[in-house]
């Protein structure tokens, strides 16, 4: 007798919300439809953990500790965020709106609204995001985990070591200049500059290297990286 067995995705919700009673009602709302919830309390807590994990969707309150939500949306590319603010003006919602963030909820909110909203911006999320894992040799770094498999061994990736890494795949038969490098992961993550580039790359070296010998980025006197071949 066999039995099949169905892998489920689970989405992956970030909750930043510093009143705790509406991140309770937050939590408990979205356990209901079996999402997979990180919390944060604050801003820099938030970034914290958008550095280090992929999410499907953000819930976003706007007044927060340290670092404000609106801070947050200028520096978060290609993950919907969804609003959740007592400012209730219509120039905060379309500033919002304006610098990236994909819907605007005024609180007090109704719940059933606000999880048909979440099913919304998920759905379209995986629309425009479905694109096959990236391989090349030993490497494959998997699009739904924002993992790397080096020789089937697992390599967790920071959020810039992966957009990095991501595009020198996509473009595996041409040298990358550090500017164009640059311009690129810009869509992924703006926490990158030249001179921390050749530290995120050396960092990346450095957890391939753990399983294998073999060097994948090659380095081009003068002009910027490349896949080995």
């Amino acid at each position: 007798m066999y039995l099949l067995f169905e892998v489920i995705h689970l989405k992956k919700i970030l909750i930043v919300e510093d009143d705790i009673s509406i991140h309770n009602v937050l939590e408990e709302l979205l356990k209901q439809k079996n999402y997979l919830l990180y919390n944060a309390y604050s801003g820099t807590e938030a970034l914290l953990l958008i550095e280090k994990e992929h999410f499907d969707l953000i819930l976003l309150d706007l007044m927060l500790p340290a670092v404000s939500g609106e801070e947050i949306i200028e520096k978060v590319n290609n993950v919907p965020i969804i609003v959740l603010s007592a400012k209730g003006s219509s120039d905060d919602k379309v500033n919002c709106l304006l610098s990236g963030a994909s819907d605007y909820i005024t609180k007090p909110f109704d719940c059933k609204e606000l999880l048909a909203r979440v099913e919304v911006q998920l759905r379209n999320y995986n629309k425009t995001n479905i694109i096959d894992n990236l391989k090349y040799r030993d490497l494959e770094l998997l699009n739904d985990k924002h993992t790397l498999l080096v020789c089937q061994k697992k390599v967790y990736l920071t959020k810039t070591e992966y957009a990095i890494l991501k595009q020198l795949l996509l473009n595996s038969t041409q040298v990358i200049s550090k500017n164009k490098l640059l311009d690129l992961i810009s869509i992924d993550t703006e926490d990158c500059d030249e001179n921390s580039l050749r530290v995120h790359i050396s960092n990346i070296r450095r957890k391939i290297r753990n399983y294998t010998e073999k060097e994948y980025i090659e380095s081009i006197w003068g002009v910027g990286f490349k896949i080995s071949d």
